[in-house]
């Protein structure tokens, strides 16, 4: 049992950081001038619609005020068009504009051709391997 605890326990620790390295070259190859902070809550507003900023918020799990700056930034740059919330006026509601849809999409497809041009070199087994690895490691991820 103690031998499962320390192989475990080697894998966690070469996962975490083969995964930080891999994020943070991923970061590397964005085409933005956006903090990851700010990519990530444009990223939210996409995936999920227009939300209160508190919302966005409780997604991101940062704190409303964090978040008000953030918006106010993303607002500036025209990637994300604030209105009045329609039935609380003290709450505004943010969503994602065109030039913020398509700074994302080039982003990824920036990131995504990097990515795939690293896959193209490794072997066939090595591919499986990972192709067998992208559910697990989303799943913990999400866990």
């Amino acid at each position: 049992m103690e031998t499962e605890t320390a192989r475990d326990a080697e894998l966690a620790s070469a996962l975490r950081l083969s995964v930080m390295r891999l994020s943070r070259r991923m970061r590397q190859e964005r085409s933005s001038q956006l903090t990851p902070t700010q990519t990530s809550a444009l990223a939210s507003l996409e995936r999920h619609g227009p939300m209160t900023l508190g919302e966005i918020a409780a997604h991101e799990r940062v704190q409303p005020p964090s978040m008000t700056r953030v918006i106010a930034h993303l607002a500036v740059a025209g990637l994300v068009e604030r209105r009045p919330h329609p039935t609380d006026g003290r709450q505004v509601i943010a969503e994602v504009t065109e030039k913020g849809r398509a700074l994302l999409s080039d982003d990824r497809r920036r990131r995504d051709e990097w990515l795939t041009d690293r896959l193209a070199a490794l072997p066939a087994d090595e591919i499986a391997a990972l192709t067998r690895a992208a559910p697990i490691l989303d799943a913990l991820a999400g866990s």
